[in-house]
This record gives C-alpha cells, structure tokens and sequence, in this order.
C-alpha cells in the first residue's frame, strides 16, 4: 500500500513538472512573438513620428530607407547609428549619400542571428559594445553588412551587401581614396576594447562601386598594429601586419612593449588569400 501510494505522488509531480515545462515553452515562442511585433509596431510608430517632424524630404532619404528595411529584410534588422562623439549628441544613421556615376546610398545594417533574441542597436555601437564578441548571444547576435543602393525613380536597388566580421563596437563610416593606386574605399571603423585600441574594416572597389568590394583589415592596439601598404604592386591593397615583444624593464616589474618586426602580406588571387613569403603556412582571409 505504501508503495502504491509513492507511486501515485511521484506520477503526480511528473505530471506537473511536465505541464510547467511544456507551459514555460509555449510562454517563451509567444514572448519571443510579442517581442518580434512590438518591436516593428514601435520603429513603424517612430518612423511616422520622424514623417510628422521633417520638413524637407527627398526620394530615398533616410526615413524611406528605414520603411525599406522594415518591410523587406528579415525581423530583427536594422540600420546602425553612429557612435556619438559627445555624451549628449543625437546619434546620426550610418548613411552616405554621394554621386560617383549614380544616386548612391552607403548603409550600415545589422541582422541578429535567427534563433536569438533580436538585437538592439544601442548594443553594438560603441567602445562597450566591443566586448560583446566575447559573448554577445544574451544580448543578441549582431551580423553587420556593408551595404550599397542606388536610388532609382524613388526607390531603392541594392548594388550589393559585404559582411563586416565583427559583432559589436561600431563607430563611424568614412570614404577615402587610397593614392597609391588612386582607388576608392569605405573605411567602417570599430572600437575594439579587447586589444585596447582600434579596427578598421576595408572596402575596396577594386572594379568600380557597382561589383562587389574587396576586404582588407587593418588595425592598432597596445601589441596589435597591421597597416595599409602596396606589397606586390597590383590592384590590390596589401599590408604589413607587425610582431610585438613584451620585456620586463631594468629596474622594476613593468613591460615595455616593442615592435619585433614587420611581416608583408600581400593578395593572391590564385588562392584568394593574403599570403607572405616569409612562411607558406602563413595566411589570412583579410
């Protein structure tokens, strides 16, 4: 009878145990549902707001090309702000318009991972932003894309999309022009705590802004320094990447970090890779 009865109670606790978990399943797909709509229900809502308030509009501007994201990306995509240069500085969308053989626009999107929460943007720009690609999935993946329009009779063609391969700590945007080579390129630069300094994601139209660009990465931080230079003489940018050594000083327990020397890498378009002569097994993607 004893048995009998332990057996009822622990078939019982099964049993609500189990309803609990299938209840908190079912509670988080909706959560994660309601969180997806009200998300696109506010950016709707502050996208009127901005309609409201702006006077001066023209085809494609910056309020079009938010109603653009929302209504042809997937959910959780978003058009990245520049990092505020002053504590109280109202945060600008990372766009460039320009003219350089079309009515071009320069965005800078960020997708959060499928299977996440959604992103916001607040989290990925910024020098704090930057550790989150030590463990960025609590506050959401973000996948961040270079990307080029070109405005036609009002509305938006996009040329094409480069991924930028970081997930947090945007900064700022610029368009340079590299001399060596008199070629164009998108500099997209992010703060990077890690390596106490900087990273600056490289875009070069190569063939012209209408195919896709070419990535080179370069970068300086207290023993991290990789610089633009022209190695093998093509159309290729190339860079020197530098190696660092970390030595006590003399009389106390401090290091001093110097430079140990500087190792060229250039592209080879047979591998599409950067290698260098210095050792075959030595490559990079960028």
């Amino acid at each position: 009878m004893k048995l009998y009865k332990l057996f009822i109670v622990f078939s019982l606790l099964g049993l609500v145990i189990v309803i609990n978990a299938c209840s908190s399943k079912e509670g988080d797909k909706g959560d994660a549902a309601t969180s997806t709509a009200k998300d696109e229900e506010i950016r709707k809502y502050n996208i009127d707001v901005q309609k409201d308030q702006t006077k001066n509009r023209f085809p494609c501007d910056t309020i079009a090309l938010k109603e653009y994201i929302l209504s042809t990306y997937q959910p959780g995509t978003y058009l990245v702000e520049f990092d505020r240069t002053l504590t109280f500085n109202v945060p600008h969308p990372a766009v460039i318009y320009f003219k350089d053989g079309g009515d071009f626009i320069l965005a800078v999107i960020a997708k959060s991972k499928p299977g996440e929460r959604n992103i916001e943007t607040k989290n990925v720009v910024g020098f704090s932003s930057s550790f989150i690609n030590l463990d960025s999935t609590k506050l959401g993946t973000a996948f961040f894309w270079l990307t080029l329009f070109e405005c036609r009779d009002g509305s938006f063609n996009r040329i094409w999309e480069s991924e930028v391969p970081i997930h947090g700590g945007f900064n700022r945007m610029s368009i340079n022009n590299w001399a060596i080579k008199n070629i164009k390129y998108v500099e997209l630069n992010y703060e990077d705590g890690i390596i106490s300094g900087h990273r600056n994601y490289n875009f070069f139209m190569v063939d012209g802004w209408r195919n896709p660009p070419h990535l080179l990465e370069t970068y300086v931080g207290i023993a991290h320094k990789r610089t633009l230079a022209n190695v093998n003489n093509d159309k290729f940018p190339d860079y020197y990447e530098y190696r660092f050594n970390a030595s006590h000083w003399q009389n106390d327990s401090l290091y001093q970090i110097r430079i140990l020397d500087s190792i060229p890498f250039y592209w080879s378009e047979k591998r599409q890779l950067y290698i260098t002569d210095k050792n075959p097994r030595w490559f990079r993607k960028y």
